[in-house]
């Protein structure tokens, strides 16, 4: 009888161990079989907008090098706060990632209030590119070179209009400190995207759009639907040379690039951080994105900022920089 009791005793523990062992290894399990189900990469913007279309070259990539589809879905609003917010409550398995622009590092000073903090929510995957800016105008604008649009902006300050995507969009920020370097404060219209602000100044509705190249380039190259005045970079884009930057036409020191990282939501597993850390360097040395990434003059940052410290330290100092600005031109939403 006591023989009998024993070994049901040994039985039970044996029967605990190998329970606790398979909970101990399950985790595990899963973050080597992952991923095991399509990937939703998250756009704050509109489809057809320069990060919606960043975001669309890099999932086909991506996808084939997890092994699943990458869908691009856009969750547009609030400035581009609510699609990361969004990313922040989802469930940190590596199924909901989010691409976002340099918005992440202005948000907090935009905004008095938001639903995420970018500093503590997030898991960082890296960078991915810096896009150039253009300051454009509609094709029948009265101003054909810089000197004369500064000339003709000042002149009629009441009547000219300046497009951008909406708060918080980097067409924005471009505009605000536009307007600081030249002191002239102009009428603002605010669009729900990039792609409706681009298509209502190539129609004549609005005068002026500072935006992105890889919104802005084809409209460009095309040759007659816009003006461009400027580059937003401290030199000249060896894809269009002849366009002179907005620093050597006089406005010392203007510049604006748009950077755009790739986040998961705090407490994905480092396995799976790491696989998606690959799929993205993956990507961006993919000869079809590298090519299309010319082709929109711009170009994947360097291998050694495709990490998640970078991508922390990047954007902890656009915070600090962009916070300056936002507050002396004294612009805040609710």
């Amino acid at each position: 009888m006591k023989a009998t009791k024993n070994w049901k005793v040994r039985t039970l523990l044996a029967a605990s161990l190998a329970a606790c062992l398979l909970g101990a290894q399950s985790p595990a399990g899963a973050e080597s079989a992952w991923p095991d189900k399509p990937i939703v990469m998250v756009v704050p913007y509109s489809a057809g907008g320069p990060t919606d279309v960043v975001a669309r070259m890099l999932a086909i990539p991506m996808g084939k090098s997890l092994g699943q589809t990458v869908i691009v879905e856009n969750t547009v609003g609030a400035g581009g706060t609510i699609a990361p917010a969004r990313v922040a409550k989802a469930a940190p398995n590596g199924y909901t990632i989010l691409i976002h622009h340099m918005g992440m590092a202005t948000a907090p000073a935009l905004y008095k209030k938001l639903n995420y903090d970018p500093l503590k929510d997030f898991e960082y995957v890296g960078q991915v590119m810096d896009v150039p800016m253009t300051l454009l105008s509609r094709k029948d604008f009265p101003a054909n070179n810089f000197q004369e649009l500064l000339t003709y902006v000042k002149a009629n300050k009441d009547k000219v209009t300046l497009a951008n995507a909406g708060t918080g969009a980097v067409s924005q920020l471009c505009g605000l400190l536009f307007m600081h370097q030249i002191g002239v404060q102009l009428t603002t219209v605010p669009y729900k995207g990039a792609g409706p602000a681009l298509n209502d100044l190539m129609g004549g509705q609005v005068d002026l759009l500072c935006d992105q190249t890889t919104q802005t380039a084809p409209v460009i190259k095309d040759g007659n639907r816009v003006k461009v005045f400027g580059v937003t970079t401290p030199q000249r884009l060896s894809s269009m040379p002849n366009i002179p930057t907005l620093d050597e036409q006089g406005l010392k020191g203007f510049d604006v690039k748009v950077w755009h990282g790739v986040y998961a939501p705090k407490g994905t597993p480092p396995a799976v951080m790491a696989k998606l850390n690959t799929a993205l360097r993956a990507a961006l040395q993919d000869d079809m994105v590298k090519k299309r990434f010319a082709e929109l003059s711009t170009e994947a940052v360097p291998m050694d900022k495709v990490t998640s410290e970078s991508l922390r330290t990047h954007l902890t100092a656009e915070i600090e920089k962009w916070g300056k600005v936002i507050c002396a031109a004294g612009v805040q939403a609710d």
